[in-house]
């Protein structure tokens, strides 16, 4: 649309030159304003016909002949050297919408009706040169162009080749990536399970055999040791198993194991996603501190308030950071002192690039926290509330 207003405002220009002559005897000079009309018709019905090459090549064509028409030199009216410059807005649109091989028909019937007003128009002979050479150039000037653009687009078909063989090397790199953390993963699992979960299998054993072994007051002893052992060992065995999952990233990562959280601690927990946060590409490590993060403000709202709910709010504003903010509605203000556990979530964070703070009012307690999102250019946004 910008193209055509361009060419439309330049036509315009040339026209309003070349036609103002003709308004000072109309009844003379009607049919040629009618031939304007014409022309113009045809200009404005051109760009329905960009996607066809056959008739967008007629309708150049069909312009041009209708330009010599209007403009052909008679006693009645002298060749204007404005008209070149119809010519040259006809010969460069055409080169710019044809490919060159049907670029030649226009300019062919530019060229010969030129030609026509030099043989038939009382002429100065420098005038004569002057359009002979400037045709000439013209013709020429807009040859190299197309050639130049045919060059261009093949450069730009190559470099668009190039670009989708990166992504597909950067997508097979980012899998190999993730197969090779997978391996990692099962392979430190299968590590646990064969030392420490052996170990502690035959720790148990042997408590047992001390426990039958010794006498009745340490026997309730040995128990809370046999019990202590088989809770590390039931630990170690969900670790494995949590080892040997697929690794989720992302936020769908995040809240999913933030519903698992609510449902072994019966809170009630309400989403809020907004500005891009389902598409920020979060990593592995940022997903799982951003969720122990939750989970330490989750702990302290369960130590501290009588409210079993909370709202969530995650935001990716600009791509640059990823943003999460814990809301939960309390009842006393009793004083509130920060524990170790959320020091050493902030530390986690300000190790990838962020940072949480905590607030507490008369109505509200408020843990918000952020980290920063790597390899990301502009995310689209969007607003989710479940």
């Amino acid at each position: 649309m910008k193209s055509f207003l361009i060419w439309l405002t330049l036509h315009l220009l040339v026209w309003a030159v070349l036609t103002y002559p003709l308004f000072k005897d109309l009844d003379l000079h009607a049919w040629r304003l009618a031939g304007v009309a014409v022309y113009f018709l045809v200009f404005f019905i051109t760009p329905l016909f960009y996607k066809k090459i056959s008739s967008l090549t007629l309708l150049y064509c069909f312009n041009a002949a209708i330009a010599a028409i209007i403009f052909f030199p008679h006693e009645t009216y002298e060749f204007n050297m404005p008209v070149l410059f119809v010519y040259t807005l006809l010969m460069a649109e055409a080169a710019e919408r044809l490919p060159i091989r049907h670029m030649a028909v226009p300019y062919l019937f530019s060229f010969l009706s030129i030609m026509s007003f030099l043989i038939f128009g009382e002429i100065p002979r420098m005038s004569l040169l002057f359009i002979i050479l400037f045709s000439v150039m013209l013709v020429t000037a807009f040859i190299y162009y197309k050639l130049k653009d045919k060059q261009h687009q093949k450069l730009l078909s190559h470099h668009e080749h190039i670009q989708n063989e990166y992504r597909r090397l950067k997508r097979r790199l980012a899998q190999d990536e993730e197969n090779a953390r997978q391996e990692e993963r099962q392979m430190i699992g299968k590590e646990i399970h064969d030392s420490v979960g052996h170990k502690l299998t035959s720790l148990i054993m042997q408590l047992e055999v001390y426990r039958i072994q010794s006498n009745t007051n340490e026997q309730l002893h040995v128990e809370r040791l046999k019990e202590l052992a088989n809770e590390s060992l039931e630990e170690t065995r969900r670790a494995v198993k949590t080892f040997k999952q697929q690794e989720i990233g992302g936020l769908q990562g995040v809240m999913r194991l933030i519903r698992k959280l609510e449902l072994e601690s019966f809170i009630r927990i309400h989403f809020s996603v907004h500005h891009g946060a389902f598409a920020a590409p979060l990593t592995g490590e940022q997903s799982f501190a951003i969720y122990r993060a939750v989970q330490e403000g989750l702990t302290n709202i369960m130590k501290h308030s009588q409210a079993r709910e909370a709202q969530i709010t995650f935001e990716a504003p600009g791509g640059s950071i990823f943003r999460f903010e814990i809301i939960n509605p309390i009842k006393h203000a009793l004083p509130f002192k920060e524990d170790y556990g959320l020091a050493s979530m902030r530390e986690r964070l300000e190790k990838l690039g962020g940072g949480l703070e905590a607030q507490r009012n008369e109505k509200q307690f408020i843990l918000k926290g952020w980290v920063k999102l790597k390899g990301r250019g502009d995310l689209h946004d969007s607003s989710t509330s479940s």
